[in-house]
């Protein structure tokens, strides 16, 4: 056991100092452009102290960005999601960098050397990635884990694990059927234990087994493992309490969040108004049909309200009168709704949704109401989803992905819900400024067809 939390300290301690190692590189490459090249154009030039706040501000941003990317993970993320992650960090970092020169300069100075140390930082940061993933891989080898689940097939579950090859291995597998002894045994075997879809009574009898024996855990939660999960600590009597709340929102946090989004959406409005106006002659002129396209959605507490999207399909693209989900290559797509899809400018509408108080930025996305009732047939806990407003974007989106099964999506959204906080819905929103660009985002289901999704 004792090898086993030092095999966890050295993996935290390289993963520290390979961060470490990079930022310091990167900051270095600002601070070159920053003393040899800005520091002439200000007014007054900076010396030691004001290298050190500059630089200070900029290496927070930096790990700031990081860290809510996930640019700076090396070895627990896949190498190439962390380049992809960090590039967003370097060139945001980058643009906050050339924002304290031009305030610094009184003008706006020449952007190219600053490109330039970007590019030279994306070089070095993807080779340097590449290279430490390399060796934490070799070093320290995937966790050989003891899955134990419920049913007949877990086949689910073992596709995603194989997604992870570098950080699971499944070793061994154990029905609950196959009753305590068996367990037991193999608990005391391994030291990376997985809990998937077991009754709570079974489930709270092995936890305890495993964390009594010190043992790394993971547990597929229950919905109400994530509603407790939000629920706040009460000390009224010399018992511990747990209390959740009918409405996950504070009322002081309600308004702030709808004040957030007045405001954000009223900016947005006004910055890609040109956009839109571009965007509804392309899709006029190319058919002939209507710019917008709404559809029936369902918000906080059920209630309807008309989503406004641009028309990405032909006219009456549910001819048939059945709601049914956008397929990847859907041919009901037109060429221009491809273009705009791939860059989200079909959902730019939704801002006066936002503005209108139907929708947020943040939340779980609107459903339509007879995706709803087929959903609530098999999961009546779908309704709990409904708590909050609608949103634009949200953790299902950002966490899940297109083909991400309903459960597990709801269970995203109620644990937005539940962890709700004026920063998650700020850190959520600069997320999605990364999930924009990438592809797996903007495809269609493989199983099913629907019209404007």
């Amino acid at each position: 056991m004792r090898a086993i939390r030092s095999e966890e300290a050295l993996k935290r301690l390289y993963t520290l100092l390979v961060c470490t190692f990079m930022v310091a590189v990167d900051s270095a490459m600002i601070l070159y452009v920053l003393h040899f090249i800005y520091n002439l154009e200000f007014r007054t030039q900076l010396y030691f102290r004001g290298h050190l706040f500059v630089m200070g501000m900029y290496v927070i941003v930096l790990l700031f960005l990081g860290q809510v990317f996930g640019g700076i993970i090396v070895g627990v993320r896949k190498a190439g999601e962390v380049m992809f992650s960090f590039l967003f960090a370097a060139i945001m970092s980058g643009v906050f960098f050339y924002f304290i020169v031009t305030l610094l300069s009184y003008k706006v100075p020449t952007p190219f050397p600053l490109l330039l140390v970007i590019m030279g930082q994306i070089f070095f940061s993807s080779l340097w990635i590449s290279v430490s993933a390399r060796i934490y891989r070799n070093r320290f080898k995937p966790y050989d884990v003891l899955l134990i689940y419920k049913g007949e097939s877990i086949e689910n579950f073992r596709e995603k694990l194989a997604t992870r090859k570098d950080q699971f291995h499944i070793a061994d597998s154990v029905n609950i059927r196959e009753g305590e002894e068996r367990i037991r045994e193999a608990v005391d075997r391994y030291n990376t234990i997985m809990l998937w879809d077991i009754p709570s009574g079974y489930r709270n009898q092995i936890f305890k087994q495993c964390y009594e024996r010190s043992k790394r855990i993971y547990v597929m939660p229950k919905i109400s493992d994530i509603i407790l999960n939000g629920s706040e600590a009460v000390h009224l009597f010399d018992t511990p309490l747990l209390l959740t709340e009918a409405n996950p929102l504070q009322y002081e946090e309600r308004v702030l969040k709808r004040l957030m989004d007045i405001i954000i959406s009223l900016c947005l409005i006004v910055i890609t108004s040109p956009i839109m106006l571009l965007a509804a002659l392309a899709i006029v002129l190319y058919d002939r049909g209507p710019a917008l396209y709404s559809q029936v959605r369902c918000t906080k507490g059920g209630r309807k309200f008309r989503i406004y999207k641009f028309r990405s399909m032909i006219v009456n693209a549910e001819s048939a009168g059945v709601a049914v989900l956008a397929a990847e290559s859907d041919p009901r797509i037109t060429p221009i709704g491809r273009f705009i899809r791939a860059c989200r400018i079909d959902e730019l509408p939704q801002l006066f949704n936002v503005l209108n108080g139907d929708m947020s930025f943040v939340g779980p996305r609107p459903e339509r109401p007879e995706f709803i009732e087929k959903y609530l047939e098999t999961m009546p806990e779908f309704a709990f989803r409904m708590k909050v407003r609608a949103g634009i974007t949200g953790y299902a989106q950002l966490y899940g992905k297109y083909n991400t099964l309903p459960y597990d999506k709801l269970k995203f959204d109620l644990y937005y819900i539940e962890q709700y906080s004026l920063w998650l819905d700020i850190k959520l929103m600069i997320l999605t400024v990364k999930i924009l660009f990438t592809k797996e985002s903007t495809e269609g289901t493989k199983e099913k067809v629907t019209s404007e999704k």
